[in-house]
């Protein structure tokens, strides 16, 4: 095995870590935002929020699911959702397995599971809420842009 090659193992099981350790940041950010209200939940619901306050968005989380890949105006969503999070300088990130998402952000009140396609984690503006998870993925964010990932996946942990 040449240096190169341990290098890019040692690159690769890095990435690993930090995927996974994202996954738990994650699953530890919702968990925390749904506590203090935090959470909207819902492609529509979450547009709604972006256009009236999108100061208040803090994370934004888009649900990746083959049952849905072909679901042309889910995608036209997603994109316009990413563009706009783009814009608003909005960290913005992939989850597939959409089953797990609904099941962290729980069901409405009529005991449905909620649309998890599209998950904003909100602050208030005028008194920020500050979360060491939402800084952990913020950093992991920011690292995978550096490596032209703009919108990176991320896989919650196994219960």
């Amino acid at each position: 095995m040449t240096l190169e090659e341990v290098r890019g193992q040692e690159t690769t099981m890095e990435i690993v870590d930090r995927v996974q350790s994202a996954g738990t940041s994650l699953e530890d950010l919702l968990v925390a935002a749904k506590k203090q209200d935090y959470l909207t939940v819902g492609v529509y619901e979450s547009a709604k929020i972006m256009n009236v306050d999108p100061d208040s968005v803090a994370f934004c989380v888009l649900a990746t699911d083959e049952e849905y890949e072909c679901d042309i105006a889910l995608q036209i969503h997603f994109t316009l959702i990413q563009a706009f999070c783009f814009d608003n300088d909005i960290n913005v990130v992939r989850v597939n397995d959409i089953e797990r998402l609904a099941d962290l952000v729980g069901t409405d009140a009529a005991g449905e599971p909620k649309d998890a396609h599209c998950i904003l984690v909100t602050s208030p503006s005028a008194n920020p809420w500050k979360d060491p998870s939402l800084d952990k993925l913020s950093l992991f964010c920011e690292e995978r842009r550096s490596m032209y990932d703009w919108v990176p996946t991320i896989t919650l942990p196994e219960r």
